[in-house]
C-alpha cells in the first residue's frame, strides 16, 4: 500500500523503464558502476604494477596514456555507443552488417573460457577469505603438516620477522616470495600435481567454494541488471574503501618509500623500447575489457539518449587511476619486504596470483589484528573479480534472450541465467582438480590472448568501412544530439586499427611458451592452447560464408554485397526513436512531415516501391491469366464460388 501511495503523490513522475520489453538501468550511476567494476579487476591489482616497475617505472606511464588516449578510451566509446544505439547484446548488434555476426559469436566464446576460469580464481580468494575466521592465520608458521624441513616462515616464535636467505631462496620462481607461504598454496590448497596430464583428485574444498561462487554470481543476477545494478553499490566501491586501508598501512612500514621509489623512478631510456610500448597497448587494451562483449550488453541496457560519450571516459579513466593507486599500495609492501630481506626490490617483485595469494597474505601476517587484515583483502579479492564476473554471465544470457526473442525467454530470463551458471560450474571442475592450476593458465594465457585483438580490429573495419563512418557518425549523433569529436572520428577510422594491428603484431613476435615455474607445458597441451584461441576467430569466417550461401543473388559478388548491407530492423530498437531515415515510409503524407533532405530521399524510396508492387501486380496477373487459359477456370482463393 505505501509504495502504490508513493507513487500516487500528484505531479510525482512515475519511474518506468524506457524500454519495457528488455528492461533498462534504475539509474546512470548503476550503469558506470558497473562498467567500473567490470573493468577494474584482479589485472588492476596484480598484473599492471608489474608490468611498471620492469618497464621503466614512472617512464612507463607516458606510452600507458598515450596508449589510453589514442586506443582505450576510443574503443571504449565505440563499444558503448554501439550497444546503446541498438539496445542489442554481442549477437544482436550485427544486424549492422549480417555477414559479421560471427563476431558476436567469437565474444561469446572468449566470454565463457574467461568466466570459467575467472571464477576458479575467485573461488580460491573465497577459500583464503574462509581460512582468515580465526585467530592465527595457518601459514604464519611452518609447524604444518604441509611445510617441508625448509621452510621460512614469514613470523617467528617470537612475533619477530625472520630474515631469510637469498642464497636459499630462488626469487625468480612465481610462488616464492615466502616459502611458508608458497608452500601452502601448493601444498595444501592447490595440491598440485606433477603435470597437466595427471588431474589426481578433485580438490573438495575448492570445489565447495566455486560452487558458492557461482551461487553467489547467480543470487546478483536473477533478476538481470535490476538485482547486479544494486549490488554493484557495495561490490565496486568497497574495494576503494580496502586500498585506501592498505595503503595508509602500507607507507608507514620500514620501507616502503624505496618501494614507491622503484615504482615511480622514471627510466626514460626504455621509451625508446618497442617491447615498452607493446606491454602498454596491450595492458590498455585487455584491462578495459574491450571485445569481450561486455561493454556492448552493459551498454544495451541505457536508454537511448543517455551521455555513453561521458561515460567512456569516465570509466576509461577510472579504470587506469586504480591501476596507478593500486601500485602504490602493492609497492610499499614490496619495499617493506625487501627491506627485511636485505635485497633489491626488483627481486621480490612478482605478478599474477603468486603476488595477490603469496605476498600480500605475507604482509597482512605483519599487521596487528592480521585475521581481520586479511578477511578485508580476501573479500576486495572476491568483489574486484565478482564485478567482472557478473558482466562476463550477463553478455551470454542477453545474447542467447535476444537471439530467441520470445516472449517466454524473456519472462523466464532467470531459468537462462541459472542454466548457464551451472554450466559454467560444471565446465570448472576440471580446474579445481590437482592439476587444476596448469589448465588454468592455459586458459589464461591462450583462450583470450590475440583473439580479442583480432575481434576488435574487425569489429572495427565492420563499423567503419563496411557499414560505412559517415551513417555510424550519423547514427552516434541521433542518439547523442551530438556529432562525435574529430578526434574520435580520427581514431575510429584509422589510429584505434592501426594500434590494435601494432598488439596483434607484438603478440605474436613477443610469443613464448607457457611455463609454470620450472615445469614446462607438453606439446599436446600447447596444442590444446591453440584450439583454444582459434576457435573464436574461427566462428567469423565460418558464420561469414553461412551467411553469404544463404543470401540472395546470382553471383558471389551480388550475394556478398546483400549480406553486408545493414539488415531492415538495424537501428534504434524503440519505435520512438525510429526517426529520420529509420522511420518507417507509410505514405507520402509522412513524407511531408520530414526535412527538406529526407523527403527527397523517401519519397525516391516510395517511387521505387511503387514501382516494385506494379511489377509484381502484373506478373500476379500474368500467372492468373495463364491459369484460366490451361485449366479453364480461375483459382477457388480467388473466387469464393467455384460454380459460378
Amino acid at each position: 500500500i505505501f509504495n502504490k501511495c508513493k507513487h500516487a503523490v500528484p505531479g510525482e513522475p512515475v519511474k518506468k523503464d524506457e524500454n519495457s520489453r528488455r528492461g533498462n538501468w534504475g539509474n546512470q550511476i548503476e550503469f558506470v558502476l558497473t562498467s567500473v567494476g567490470y573493468a577494474v579487476g584482479l589485472g588492476n591489482v596484480w598484473r599492471f604494477p608489474y608490468l611498471c616497475y620492469r618497464n621503466g617505472g614512472g617512464a612507463f606511464m607516458l606510452p600507458y596514456f598515450i596508449m589510453l588516449v589514442f586506443c582505450g578510451i576510443p574503443l571504449f566509446f565505440l563499444e558503448l555507443s554501439f550497444g546503446q544505439f541498438a539496445s542489442q547484446g554481442c549477437l544482436g548488434v550485427w544486424k549492422i552488417s549480417p555477414m559479421f555476426k560471427g563476431v558476436g559469436y567469437g565474444m561469446m566464446v572468449v566470454s565463457t573460457y574467461i568466466g570459467i576460469y575467472y571464477n576458479v580464481v575467485i573461488c580460491i580468494a573465497f577459500y583464503y577469505f574462509f581460512l582468515s575466521m580465526t585467530k592465527l592465520l595457518p601459514w604464519t608458521y611452518c609447524n604444518n603438516p604441509w611445510n617441508t624441513p625448509d621452510c621460512s616462515g614469514v613470523v617467528g616464535n617470537n612475533f619477530s620477522v625472520f630474515v631469510l636467505k637469498a642464497t636459499s631462496l630462488k626469487f625468480t620462481l612465481s610462488l616464492s616470495l615466502s616459502l611458508s607461504l608458497s608452500l601452502f598454496l601448493r601444498h595444501y590448497v592447490l595440491n598440485i600435481s606433477d603435470g597437466i596430464g595427471t588431474f589426481g583428485e578433485v580438490r573438495l574444498p575448492i570445489l565447495g567454494c566455486l560452487a558458492v561462487s557461482w551461487f553467489v554470481v547467480f543470487l546478483c543476477l536473477i533478476r538481470g541488471v535490476k538485482s547486479s545494478g544494486k549490488v554493484v553499490y557495495f561490490t565496486a566501491t568497497f574495494p576503494y574503501v580496502v586500498l585506501t586501508i592498505l595503503f595508509i598501512r602500507g607507507i608507514t612500514l620500514d620501507g616502503a618509500i624505496n618501494g614507491i621509489k622503484y615504482y615511480l623512478t622514471p627510466q626514460w631510456e626504455k621509451v625508446l623500447d618497442a617491447k615498452v610500448w607493446g606491454d602498454a597497448a596491450s595492458q590498455i587494451f585487455y584491462s578495459l575489457g574491450c571485445a569481450w562483449g561486455g561493454l556492448i550488453t552493459m551498454a544495451s541496457y541505457n536508454k537511448f539518449h543517455n551521455n555513453c560519450f561521458r561515460d567512456s571516459i569516465i570509466i576509461s579513466i577510472t579504470n587506469c587511476a586504480t591501476s596507478v593507486y593500486a601500485g602504490f599500495v602493492i609497492f610499499s609492501i614490496l619495499g617493506f619486504m625487501a627491506h627485511n630481506l636485505n635485497v633489491p626490490v626488483s627481486e621480490v617483485a612478482d605478478h599474477g596470483p603468486g603476488l595477490a595469494f603469496v605476498a600480500y597474505p605475507e604482509a597482512l601476517t605483519l599487521l596487528p589484528i592480521s585475521p581481520l587484515w586479511s578477511l578485508l583483502f580476501f573479500f576486495m579479492l572476491i568483489l574486484l573479480g565478482l564485478g567482472t564476473q557478473f558482466c562476463l554471465l550477463e553478455t551470454l544470457v542477453t545474447a542467447i534472450v535476444d537471439e530467441i526473442g520470445t516472449d517466454w525467454i524473456i519472462r523466464n530470463k532467470t531459468v537462462v541465467t541459472l542454466s548457464v551458471a551451472i554450466v559454467g560450474f560444471l565446465l570448472g571442475v576440471p580446474l579445481t582438480t590437482q592439476a587444476g592450476i596448469y589448465w588454468l593458465l592455459l586458459m589464461d594465457n591462450y583462450a583470450a590472448s590475440f583473439s580479442l585483438v583480432i575481434i576488435s580490429c574487425i569489429m572495427c573495419i565492420c563499423v567503419m568501412y563496411v557499414y560505412g563512418h559517415r551513417n555510424y557518425f550519423r547514427d552516434v549523433e541521433m542518439m547523442l544530439g551530438f556529432p562525435p569529436p574529430l578526434f574520435f572520428k580520427v581514431c575510429w577510422r584509422f589510429i584505434s586499427p592501426v594500434i590494435i594491428s601494432f598488439i596483434l603484431i607484438f603478440t605474436v613476435i613477443q610469443y613464448k611458451p607457457i611455463t609454470y615455474n620450472d615445469y614446462v607445458y607438453p606439446g599436446w597441451s600447447l596444442a590444446i592452447g591453440f584450439s583454444m584461441a582459434l576457435s573464436s576467430v574461427v566462428c567469423i569466417p565460418i558464420y561469414a560464408l553461412y551467411k553469404i550461401s544463404r543470401s540472395p543473388g546470382a553471383t558471389f559478388r551480388e550475394r556478398l554485397k546483400f549480406a553486408c548491407r545493414a539488415h531492415p530492423k538495424w537501428g534504434p530498437a524503440l519505435q520512438e526513436h525510429r526517426t529520420g531515415r529509420y522511420a518507417p515510409m507509410a505514405s507520402e503524407d509522412t513524407v511531408e512531415a520530414r526535412p527538406l533532405k529526407e523527403k527527397e530521399e523517401l519519397k525516391e524510396e516510395l517511387k521505387v516501391e511503387e514501382k516494385e508492387k506494379e511489377k509484381e501486380t502484373e506478373r500476379k496477373d500474368e500467372i492468373s491469366l495463364t491459369i484460366q487459359g490451361s485449366n479453364g477456370s480461375t483459382n477457388t482463393h480467388n473466387n469464393p464460388n467455384p460454380s459460378a
